[in-house]
């Protein structure tokens, strides 16, 4: 699966965030937007803001492809349940992003880059793919080398980021759990995004 390889900063200056959880903050030097400054910005017109929004959330999950996007998306509404709660709760179970709220790595790219590697086991068995969809009571650990690796040992240790109430974090022995599926309201997006937006976007899209 291609994994996004593009201008991680300037994404974050767009947004007005340090939306991926770099260390080195993107808007300390350069606070503004991309682009050219000082004029008047055109009113964006509805087609606009479900773009807008859509880049938000695919931004929020690293940069996820419109593809999978449009995936999770048929699959809830597919289902007889809330169809934005299932939506959000697909891309919060993704292998990658469990990875990133148990803090066993420093950013979602990092996340992304410790499953591709084979280094994430689930129940003690290796899984490498990172759209793998964590279930209640299912373990997340690291493999033995990667125990070692100091990144991982750094973001272990921010006071500045909480583990979601549906996870379960083990610390000393470096693993979590999946205690519940996550609810919409449940899940800490980095900015504020319109879910029921994006919903519309999509249902127009596919």
């Amino acid at each position: 699966m291609a994994r996004y390889r593009g201008p991680k900063n300037r994404i974050a200056r767009r947004f007005g965030a340090n939306i991926f959880g770099r260390s080195r903050n993107p808007l300390l030097h350069k606070p503004h937007p991309p682009g050219q400054h000082g004029t008047k910005r055109k009113k964006k017109s509805d087609y606009g803001v479900q773009l807008e929004e859509k880049q938000k959330l695919r931004a929020c999950f690293g940069m996820i492809s419109q593809h999978q996007l449009a995936k999770y998306y048929k699959t809830a509404v597919s289902n007889k349940q809330n169809t934005q709660d299932l939506f959000m709760q697909q891309l919060e179970s993704r292998l990658d992003i469990i990875v990133y709220r148990l803090k066993l790595a420093l950013t979602i790219f990092h996340a992304q880059q410790l499953v591709s590697h084979g280094n994430i086991l689930v129940d003690g068995k290796k899984i490498d793919i990172r759209s793998f969809q964590v279930k209640p009571g299912m373990i997340i650990s690291l493999k033995e080398k990667a125990k070692n690796n100091n990144f991982i040992k750094q973001s272990l240790e921010r006071a500045s980021m909480n583990v979601p109430e549906y996870l379960s974090l083990n610390a000393p022995k470096m693993s979590g759990e999946m205690l519940s599926s996550p609810h919409l309201d449940q899940i800490p997006l980095p900015i504020p995004v319109n879910v029921a937006v994006v919903c519309e976007y999509l249902a127009h899209s596919i």
